[in-house]
């Protein structure tokens, strides 16, 4: 594989770069991602709601303070700012919630792009070595080797970083896109409710 490598000519080392940086992005938005998983509480979102729609505003403020999931911190921050702002408190948790999910995507995009360019930079410099070698004397046969053996070295590793950094791109990007949808349906769903509490306690308020 080393020698390979050293045969790929010094754009490698780049495309080296770009695939630990990839491996290590894709990793650490795996974990995110399985983390992410794990900390979900459906069962606490929907009674979040619940006693939302009762107007009972501080119960559920103080059973979502101990949760970690992300609906439930984008409820409590709505909760805890409902008196001024509840749309706004609401649109800033949900952009940093999406930001979170989206973090380290826009370095596999450019990974995606770069390092098949790298491929296509190698492959132009050992053909320009290769056909450096026949230019005014007699063609020295391993120069022109190595200047193939470079061309198309070059180009696979530029795909083989892409490919699959693409599959995993693509792939994060429907988690956050999901993701985002959840969230989307239970912020409004949230508003609602909350507008309906709010109407019910100060019913209760009036009637008292």
């Amino acid at each position: 594989m080393w020698h390979w490598f050293l045969k790929g000519g010094p754009v490698m080392w780049p495309l080296l770069l770009c695939s630990v940086i990839a491996l290590g992005v894709i990793i650490e938005r795996l974990l995110f991602w399985v983390k992410e998983s794990r900390i979900q509480e459906s069962a606490l979102v929907h009674k979040l709601l619940h006693l939302v729609e009762r107007g009972l505003f501080e119960e559920a403020a103080a059973s979502a303070r101990e949760s970690k999931d992300p609906v439930a911190r984008i409820i409590l921050n709505g909760l805890e700012h409902h008196h001024f702002s509840l749309e706004g408190a609401l649109e800033v948790v949900v952009h940093a919630e999406l930001k979170r999910m989206k973090r380290y995507l826009g370095v596999l995009d450019t990974i995606i792009t770069v390092a098949p360019l790298l491929g296509i930079f190698g492959t132009v410099t050992g053909i320009l070595v290769a056909f450096g070698s026949l230019e005014g004397r007699i063609p020295d046969p391993k120069i022109v080797a190595a200047g193939i053996a470079q061309a198309v070295i070059t180009t696979v590793a530029g795909l083989a970083i892409a490919i699959p950094t693409v599959i995993a791109y693509n792939y994060f990007c429907a988690r956050v896109e999901d993701a985002a949808s959840q969230i989307s349906t239970h912020v409004t769903n949230f508003q609602i409710l909350c507008q309906k509490g709010k109407t019910k306690h100060a019913d209760q308020g009036v009637s008292v």
